[in-house]
């Protein structure tokens, strides 16, 4: 039994001839009838009573046909959802990324990408960067977004598909001490951190944010997510990416302060995929898509 048979008994029914059925599948009647032959010695039994002036359905043919109708209708939705899912409309996107990532960033992205993709299960994990190349190299996620470049040599699949960079600044809360300054030198920020929120954003810590840290009076090492509490409690000043506390600075929760003697510093991070010769799927590239344009709206995008 195979699709060929299964069309041609639906279409037979629908025309109420052989031959009209034959034209309409563009084959010739010889064929027409050699698949129902073989369809009725599958069912074990005739489908059609023939007549000289019409034919009709069996007893048998009459119950089998919702269930060649049913068989033809899920054949036709699952080539469908084949061709949607090659066009990136259907099938299941899977991401790993930094936590510090997920809010701000990642989440207007997850939203454009759901809108226009509404058929696309989507599978979300946030974690550690070891632990996101992990999760890469174990088929889990297509994608990560991980800090970047990739220290780990014997890590060399990894292919980035956009990269990110976020300033990083210095944030108090906004009743500390140094909120009012317009700016201040690195021994002044280590005198009245009180702590220091000490946070991972890179796979090794910046030279100066480590400089600063080895001076502070106190420290406090902490996730990212538990360093930004802590700030908006009041509790501590750290270096911050700008993303992750996008919404605090909007509102004046906290503020930012220049520091006169430190240049600049950044984040970098990346959206990739373990290469393996071989592209993307179509679902991956287009939630690729709205991660970019959402990382050129926060002007993050980095043009390298």
């Amino acid at each position: 039994m195979d699709v060929d048979q299964l069309m041609a008994f639906d279409r037979i029914v629908r025309e109420g001839s052989f031959s009209r059925a034959a034209r309409d599948l563009q084959i010739a009647q010889p064929t027409i009838s050699a698949r129902i032959q073989a369809l009725e010695q599958a069912v074990g039994g005739p489908l059609f009573v023939r007549s000289s002036r019409r034919i009709s359905l069996t007893a048998l043919g009459v119950s089998f046909l919702p269930y060649a109708r049913r068989a033809l209708d899920v054949l036709s939705e699952g080539v469908e959802a084949a061709r949607q899912a090659e066009g990136g409309q259907r099938g299941r996107m899977t991401i790993g990324t930094l936590g510090s990532l997920t809010g701000d960033f990642l989440a207007p992205a997850l939203a454009a990408f759901q809108r226009t993709h509404p058929d696309v299960e989507c599978y979300v994990r946030a974690g550690s960067h070891q632990k996101i190349v992990e999760l890469l190299y174990d088929g889990v996620v297509e994608l990560g977004l991980i800090a970047w470049p990739q220290l780990d040599p014997l890590v060399v699949e990894l292919m980035p598909l956009l990269r990110v960079r976020e300033p990083v600044v210095l944030v108090v809360p906004r009743e500390h001490p140094l909120a009012g300054r317009p700016g201040v030198t690195q021994e002044e920020v280590a005198r009245w951190c009180k702590p220091l929120l000490l946070m991972r954003w890179w796979q090794v810590t910046h030279t100066a944010v480590a400089r600063i840290a080895a001076r502070a009076a106190t420290v406090a090492n902490v996730p990212p997510e538990t360093g930004r509490y802590l700030l908006l409690e009041g509790v501590g000043i750290g270096f911050f990416t700008r993303t992750q506390v996008a919404d605090a600075l909007t509102v004046g929760r906290a503020v930012e302060v220049p520091i006169v003697d430190l240049p600049p510093i950044a984040r970098d991070s990346a959206l990739v995929h373990v290469s393996r010769e071989r592209a993307p799927s179509a679902v991956a590239a287009a939630f690729a898509g709205c991660v970019r344009e959402q990382a050129a709206r926060l002007g993050l995008l980095d043009p390298g």
